[in-house]
């Protein structure tokens, strides 16, 4: 039974199974929604704390005002009363009637002694009293008040216990209170209404998240399906589309569009190689045979057939030893197994050296070596040798009769050495020197095919040059000529 593909432009899920990874956009819409609910927990809590400290203090401030109302109260209806009635609970008991004149259902008054005998109360309280305890006496004797919350039967209250005073003198203990069942109640009610609200916008932010991971993921969608259908067709012209934006997801899919347009032209560049390649070792091998074939006749007995044909099929041997040889030591070097020798190497005598290798090659063109200052460095001479013979032997190639190639020596700065194989040959287009040192790749298909090259030369060249802590520069203008410097470090 074949399974349900993903609809273009949509991410493959992970297949499903025990122990299986939430998928990208579960993750993000997961993540959305846990922060979402984050910020809505800390604001209904904020909320929450906020009431209730609101209505805490209307309440503390309402108590206060009772308190001093009550009091304010006792001194003007006890403005005869004398110390004569010496017995305070006495004083109370006759002059209660303004606490009790001023009780109400949602206020709980109390009057003590200040030895602790409750003297009157409200009949909102329904025969309880309101607790105290010595500290509290004790701070009432000094003149002192205390607010905060109390147990009862009938639940918590708020409790303000004061002095009640006579002039200046405390003569017994005030006890105002109110019931918290209020306050309560309301931030039950609070709280039930912001978890339903919260529930409400968590599964509200769960399917936002969704969608917003959707529309985030949607490019990455449109990246993978392009790449699948790269894969599945072999077509590396593809492109995945592009936007205007400059977010990460476009630069994404800029990345994306430069490497696969990176990979088409590497792997048409190989292509073009092995179509190379086949021709460099078909013309050689073909030219054996055909010389082979000649001998067979019967022309090895004749002296100067057999020169001829020995003379070329050396020539052709020796064509393919030097392609094989360049092919074996790029492969070393990618895969890290050539290793340079460091010894010291007068570049002089290298120059030297590769003018007389090359010379028989200079019959219609001059070889000129330029030597300003004798330079040493610690190298590979045979590297360097094989990729200052690589550099003067394409310019050689692309050098028209009668004109000249140059091998410079200077010391550029101080430390360091410069090389320059310059040529009057037809020069290079601006467009082919990104891309001269690239594997493979011929800036003139055609003449480098028939002059023998198959486009690793200057390859060999950079890696030689870089693998010494040097570089090589370029420099060329159509017909009429190009430089290559090799500056190397003097160490």
């Amino acid at each position: 039974m074949s399974s349900a593909k993903p609809p273009d432009g949509q991410p493959d899920r992970p297949a499903g199974g025990r122990g299986s990874p939430l998928s990208l956009r579960t993750r993000l819409a997961l993540g959305y929604t846990a922060f979402f609910s984050l910020i809505i927990g800390l604001l209904g809590t904020g909320v929450l704390l906020a009431v209730q400290e609101l209505m805490l203090r209307d309440m503390r401030q309402q108590l206060t005002t009772t308190g001093e109302l009550i009091q304010q109260n006792f001194d003007s209806s006890n403005t005869t009363v004398t110390v004569y009635f010496g017995d305070s609970a006495f004083l109370l008991h006759t002059y209660a009637s303004p606490v009790i004149g001023l009780d109400s259902p949602a206020l709980y008054v109390q009057v003590r002694t200040l030895e602790g005998n409750v003297v009157a109360t409200s009949a909102s309280l329904h025969e309880q009293q309101l607790p105290i305890t010595p500290q509290l006496l004790a701070a009432a004797w000094q003149g002192q008040s205390h607010l905060g919350p109390a147990s009862l039967p009938q639940g918590t209250v708020l409790l303000l216990t004061r002095p009640l005073l006579k002039g200046d003198t405390p003569v017994g203990v005030l006890q105002v209170a109110h019931p918290l069942r209020e306050v309560n109640r309301t931030l039950d009610m609070l709280v039930l209404s912001s978890a339903v609200i919260g529930v409400m916008a968590m599964l509200a932010a769960l399917r936002g998240g969704v969608w917003l991971a959707g529309q985030a993921l949607r490019p990455v969608g449109q990246v993978a399906h392009t790449a699948r259908c790269i894969v599945q067709a072999e077509d590396l012209s593809r492109r995945v589309p592009e936007t205007d934006s400059s977010d990460e997801i476009g630069d994404l899919t800029r990345t994306i569009n430069a490497m696969l347009a990176r990979l088409e032209q590497l792997f048409t560049l190989q292509h073009r190689f092995v179509a190379d390649v086949s021709h460099e070792l078909r013309t050689p091998l073909a030219a054996m045979r055909g010389h082979l074939d000649i001998l067979q006749r019967g022309a090895r007995h004749d002296p100067q057939v057999l020169a001829e044909s020995l003379t070329d099929m050396q020539r052709e041997v020796l064509r393919l030893t030097r392609l094989t040889n360049d092919l074996l030591l790029l492969a070393q070097a990618d895969a890290g197994r050539m290793r340079l020798r460091h010894e010291i190497v007068a570049l002089d005598d290298l120059v030297l050296d590769v003018v007389r290798t090359l010379h028989p090659l200079c019959q219609e063109v001059a070889l000129i070596p330029i030597i300003d200052h004798q330079v040493a460095i610690i190298g590979d001479e045979d590297r360097l040798k094989q990729a200052l013979i690589n550099l003067v032997a394409n310019a050689l190639s692309h050098t028209p009769a009668g004109g000249s190639v140059t091998i410079g020596l200077s010391r550029h700065q101080t430390h360091t050495a410069c090389l320059r194989v310059g040529d009057t040959g037809e020069g290079i287009s601006p467009d082919d020197i990104p891309y001269l040192f690239d594997r493979f790749y011929r800036a003139d298909k055609a003449r480098s095919r028939r002059s023998g090259g198959a486009g690793i030369g200057l390859t060999i060249v950079k890696w030689v040059v870089e693998s010494h802590g040097g570089q090589v520069v370029v420099e060329s203008v159509p017909g009429v000529g190009s430089v290559f410097t090799l500056l190397l470090p003097i160490s």
